[in-house]
């Protein structure tokens, strides 16, 4: 009892000796010493003062009896001050007993609660702790500390309990006097070297980290160009726009037309020895109106009975319905007693059957496009106007001019007006061309002109004939067997959308085939990209093999 009183009294000296030092040196505490008493708070001690007074007291007559055994064995409470450091969250607990335990004698206890009521006020946020972790950081910082205070506490008092003397000693201290570096600090450091060196990795710094980054940038130039490749390939395709523009239009207004029975040479000067062309029909030549200058065409037909007459009246009244830019233009008619004569729209191409047959014109696939897109606008409106052109080839259809691919359609002699209630039956036309329907003299319809498109799309990609037969029975019979084929050497080189526009044209069965709008939406006429692969291509579509005329 003698060496508890001792200790007790050595405690308080040693307190109120070094509180004013203490209050010095906490001024000098750095940044990162206030923040870590920031954040530490008094341990709740309602548990342990809660606990019963039985347990109390045979815990503290147990520390009390460890005491007096190693107070002559000065070795030995070295031992026991190190299993105390080493005891974790215990060692504070007995601490928590031995200052707010009660004993026997009152004149001690209330000692001892003068000197824990002091500990608590000075060391509220050093003593306890919310967490085991946070407790063994302390004793571990602190343990340098302690070591050196042991030798003079040992020097004042030898008599003393060693490990009731290291407790006081380590209660006493609430802070050193220098600001310590906590091992949470210490990692925080760590922290902070282990982030530069990502960064360094991240930046590439790293010695094994340049390979992969050199690596990952090559990749990653490589992918840019693939992309920027396609965006310009895409790009380029977008920019393409084959030339889809309509011929120019007549340099005259379209006009209803009436054969007048007066001398055409009052009004127009015809050149007879310039033939544009002829036919069956007679022939087309240069002429000029004398009021204006203008520059016509002058088509000759031979009308000498009243029924070749009236052929050619159904003509001017065709004509007087179709206003569009790839159909001529009808401008006046003059009637005489052995001949009708129709002045039209002069174009000087020449027939889309002259680029067919010439070999120095390299005829190529996207020309054929151009071609075949404008001979469906022209059909699609004649259909819509409910007009069968039935005697569509080569050679009615013109070229505005030779440097252009701009077409007009001609010659509706053998148009006819389509009445849905009339069933139309016609036994004429061009025997290479004729659809099926015409040839077993059956009913004809949109179809058939489509049929004779089919053909023509044929000839333009290839230069040859589909049912060309050595005669014309034998053109005939090839017709209505249906008997064609991709296999000559001219279609190596075709796209596959043009071989399907073709396949969906001459089909035997006329209510299967494609109409002038269908064909018009069909990839082969409207894709773009694949307009920009065949001029990239630049197929040469010409054959030597020239059909017979």
């Amino acid at each position: 009892n003698c060496a508890e009183h001792r200790c007790i009294a050595f405690a308080s000296l040693f307190f109120w000796d070094n509180r004013a030092k203490d209050d010095k040196d906490a001024a000098k505490l750095s940044q990162k010493g206030l923040k870590a008493q920031k954040k530490r708070r008094p341990a709740d001690t309602s548990d342990t003062s809660s606990q019963n007074e039985p347990v109390l007291q045979e815990q503290v007559e147990k520390l009390n009896r460890q005491n007096s055994e190693h107070s002559h064995a000065k070795a030995e409470a070295g031992n026991h001050k190190g299993e105390d450091r080493g005891s974790g969250g215990r060692r504070q607990e007995s601490v928590g007993l031995i200052l707010d335990g009660p004993h026997t004698s009152a004149t001690r206890s209330e000692d001892r609660k003068k000197v824990t009521k002091e500990i608590e006020e000075e060391n509220a946020g050093a003593v306890f702790d919310d967490s085991e972790e946070e407790e063994e950081d302390k004793r571990a910082e602190e343990g340098t500390g302690k070591a050196k205070g042991d030798g003079k506490s040992s020097s004042k008092s030898e008599k003393a309990p060693s490990i009731i003397v290291d407790i006081c000693r380590s209660s006493l201290q609430p802070q050193d006097s220098k600001p310590r570096v906590t091992e949470e600090e210490l990692g925080k450091d760590d922290l902070k070297e282990s982030r530069v060196g990502d960064s360094e990795v991240e930046r590439g710094e790293g010695p094994g980290v340049e390979g992969d980054a050199h690596q990952a940038s090559k990749s990653e130039e490589v992918k840019a160009e693939v992309d920027e490749e396609g965006k310009e390939a895409e790009s380029a395709v977008k920019e393409f726009i084959i030339e889809a523009s309509p011929p120019p239009l007549a340099p005259f207004d379209h006009r209803i037309v009436t054969p007048k029975p007066h001398q055409i040479t009052s009004y127009y000067t015809i050149n007879r020895d310039e033939v544009l062309g002829g036919g069956r029909f007679g022939q087309v030549h240069k002429c000029l109106e004398n009021s204006s200058g203008l520059v016509l065409a002058a088509k000759i037909i031979k009308a000498r009975s009243q029924k070749e007459k009236d052929v050619v009246r159904n003509e001017v009244q065709v004509m007087n319905q179709l206003n569009h830019a790839n159909l001529i233009q009808l401008y006046a008619a003059y009637e005489s007693r052995y001949d009708i004569i129709l002045v039209m729209e002069y174009v000087e191409g020449g027939e889309l059957f002259d680029r067919i047959i010439d070999e120095n014109y390299n005829l190529t696939e996207l020309d054929t496009v151009l071609f075949i897109r404008q001979i469906c606008e022209g059909l699609q409106y004649m259909h819509k106007m409910y007009i069968l052109h039935l005697d569509l080839k080569p050679e009615n259809i013109l070229c505005v001019s030779r440097a252009t691919n701009k077409i007009k359609i001609i010659d509706f002699g053998l148009a006819r007006r389509y009445k849905p209630r009339e069933k139309l039956r016609v036994n004429f036309g061009t025997p290479e061309f004729l659809a099926p329907e015409v040839i077993n003299y059956e009913f004809v319809s949109f179809p058939t002109d489509m049929w004779s498109l089919g053909v023509i799309t044929y000839m333009l990609l290839s230069g040859l004939s589909p049912f060309l037969g050595d005669d014309d029975n034998e053109t005939l019979n090839n017709i209505l067997a249906c008997q064609w084929n991709f296999e000559e050497v001219e279609f190596t080189d075709i796209s596959d959308e043009a071989k399907e526009f073709i396949t969906l044209l001459l089909v035997k069965s006329k209510s299967w085939r494609m109409s002038a709008t269908e064909s018009l939406r069909h990839p082969w006429l409207s894709d773009r990209s694949l307009h920009y692969r065949l001029n990239q291509k630049k197929n040469k579509c010409h054959s030597t093999h020239v059909p017979s005329p």
